[in-house]
């Protein structure tokens, strides 16, 4: 494989990672930092008030986001990885 090729996948690979990772990430981002400050303000320092709604945020997000997510990896195999493994 020649070395353009195979950076230029793996560019694009990446590239796809981000892209999916990136709504669950931003959604469990923002609940930290509001769960935070809920906790600063009230100043309860209870573990499963932390872990329990980012969790649930971010299920929500991969549920709703998941037509979108399976949609950009079937793009991304047939458009790239497919044809590199037929060898076009």
């Amino acid at each position: 494989m020649i070395e353009t090729v195979f950076f230029d996948t793996m560019r694009e690979a990446l590239w796809v990672a981000v892209m999916i990772s990136a709504p669950m990430l931003a959604v469990a981002l923002i609940a930290g930092v509001a769960i935070g400050l809920f906790q600063a303000l009230t100043s309860v320092q209870e573990m499963t008030l932390t872990f329990v709604p980012k969790v649930g945020a971010m299920l929500v997000v991969f549920w709703v986001t998941m037509s979108f997510m399976s949609t950009a990896l079937v793009d991304f195999f047939t458009q790239r990885i497919i044809p590199l493994i037929a060898g076009g």
